[in-house]
């Protein structure tokens, strides 16, 4: 049974894949295949792991010429985007798979064009080609018009670029152009051209432990917070930690040892069919309860211990050795 669409299918319907031992139909591979290449969302990751597909088998199972072309330009084009010695031709007309690839960093200015383009521009700062004179720093976003305009217009103007800059940014390990709606929503980018995980506050590469550290990023949020607001937080968790750690524990230690009883109770007493229930004498239903209330009685002190010498060491340790060294840098 193909594990994508649920149907019974004979063995040679399954490919096999050189990256992982996952199988699934031929059809439902096709079909996977055909909207990830048109999506741009290459290499393409094995529909069950994320293991990447060889392209020797994206090849195989691609059923058109057209998206194997199209599967072979978006790893070209990934792989000169990752490539600090690539130059993309600004000329609007020229195909990115055609730019030309340069090792040479060494010239002080380097003007080069692409065959069929014509375009000259300046390896370094990407600018039309200025032979004699230095690199330029980049334009700016305000035009002539905005400059020259009203004040009230020029704050509007402003306003504009404040945004545009909030809502573009690059990835920090390939420089490709991001864009997100600043929305407070979610943080956690993933670049789909080089695959970097980073952040879209502090422009950092980052861990599935980013957003816990004390780093002034929230997992949701337009801005990160203040260096104020950042050290003063801290400085709360580490003077509170103490009397919060202790009324948590206090809290949670009967919670968890009366209520364990009471919950497996009510649900063995509500538990089971309607008919199962008639069946049974009051004994034997005051019985089934009495024995899973008792039994609770003995697992729940084993479930609190647990839950309160492994929760408190491990938030005393975050808050004294990752905090503390936070603050102290």
């Amino acid at each position: 049974e193909c594990p994508l669409c649920l149907l019974p299918q004979p063995p040679e319907a399954f490919p096999s894949l050189a990256s992982c031992s996952h199988r699934s139909c031929w059809a439902c591979l096709e079909q996977y295949l055909c909207l990830a290449v048109s999506e741009s969302r290459v290499p393409v990751s094995c529909p069950h792991c994320p293991a990447v597909l060889q392209p020797s088998d994206v090849h195989r199972l691609l059923p058109e010429p057209a998206l194997r072309d199209k599967y072979e330009e978006f790893l070209l084009r990934r792989l000169l985007v990752a490539d600090p010695g690539t130059r993309w031709c600004p000329a609007p007309d020229c195909s990115p798979s055609q730019t030309r690839v340069l090792i040479t960093l060494s010239c002080v200015g380097l003007g080069v064009s692409r065959e069929g383009c014509g375009t000259e521009f300046c390896y370094h700062c990407r600018q039309p080609w200025h032979p004699d004179g230095p690199c330029a720093p980049a334009p700016s976003l305000a035009t002539p018009t905005t400059q020259l305009a009203q004040p009230e217009e020029l704050a509007h103007g402003e306003t504009l670029v404040q945004a545009e800059a909030e809502d573009i940014k690059v990835c920090p390990r390939c420089s490709a152009f991001i864009m997100k709606i600043n929305d407070g929503s979610c943080n956690r980018m993933n670049c789909t051209v080089c695959g970097c995980l980073f952040c879209w506050l502090c422009l950092q590469e980052i861990s599935d432990v980013h957003f816990l550290s004390p780093s002034g990023c929230t997992f949701w949020g337009k801005r990160p917070w203040s260096r104020t607001r950042r050290i003063l937080w801290q400085l709360g968790m580490v003077l509170g930690a103490p009397m919060v750690i202790s009324l948590a524990a206090g809290v949670a230690v009967p919670v968890i040892t009366i209520g364990i009883p009471i919950y497996m109770g009510r649900k063995v007493l509500a538990g089971g069919p309607a008919s199962r229930r008639s069946s049974l004498s009051g004994c034997q239903q005051c019985l089934s309860v009495t024995s899973s209330v008792l039994l609770s009685l003995f697992v729940s002190p084993i479930i609190t211990a647990l839950t309160v010498g492994v929760g408190v060491p491990l938030v005393l340790t975050y808050v004294y050795g990752t905090v503390v060294l936070s603050l102290c840098r």
